[in-house]
């Protein structure tokens, strides 16, 4: 059994927030604080350390008391640049990635991932969730890695990789549903306007 203290939680807020016209997603106010904080108070009683993953703004997310970590690599590559930040510098068996922009996900993903990643002998865990068109999609930037993915991640992508599918790919992954009944079907829901982060407030 994996537990939580074998894990470090990451919040991914490095991306550029071009459909919010640019603006800093994580720190967007959602239910009276910052959208990263949220994430981040909603992860850190699922794991036993936390940092961040963020490329500006830098001293706003110092104040929120976690180490914050900005991108390896240079202009906004995308998650799996977020990913290899945590990894390089997380000093736990595993590491775990949410992205700010999605403030509602389960409070049991750490748990459901690490017993899938357990039982299916796997290097990832991935959630996956309920469309609203039935089909159940995986959510890749909710992962459970194994720390020694480093090395492969470093290689990927210095040989350019930049797409999250296509290393996942490359590595066993225990895929799973977040659809038992009782499961919040809007719980990975993300937030790419500030319309969405508005409306996603709303919700119960």
């Amino acid at each position: 059994m994996i537990h939580k203290e074998e894990i470090t939680g990451l919040v991914l807020a490095g991306g550029r927030g071009s459909r919010m016209g640019g603006a800093d997603k994580g720190l967007q106010n959602f239910r009276g604080m910052p959208l990263a904080l949220h994430t981040m108070l909603r992860l850190s009683p699922q794991v036993g350390e936390m940092m961040i993953n963020a490329n500006r703004n830098l001293a706003a997310y110092e104040s929120f008391g976690v180490p914050v970590w900005p991108d390896a690599m240079s202009d906004y590559p995308g998650p799996l640049a977020g990913f290899l930040s945590g990894l390089e510098r997380c000093e736990t068996s595993y590491l775990v990635t949410v992205p700010c922009d999605t403030p509602l996900f389960p409070q049991d993903l750490v748990e459901r991932l690490a017993e899938a990643l357990e039982r299916e002998d796997a290097e990832i865990a991935m959630a996956a969730a309920r469309e609203e068109d039935g089909t159940v999609r995986t959510q890749p930037v909710f992962s459970l890695l194994r720390r020694e993915l480093m090395e492969d991640l470093v290689r990927f992508t210095q040989g350019g990789g930049r797409k999250i599918d296509a290393w996942t790919g490359r590595h066993r992954t225990a895929v799973v549903p977040f659809d038992r009944e009782g499961d919040d079907p809007s719980a990975f829901f993300n937030a790419n306007t500030l319309a969405e982060l508005h409306r996603l407030e709303q919700s119960p």
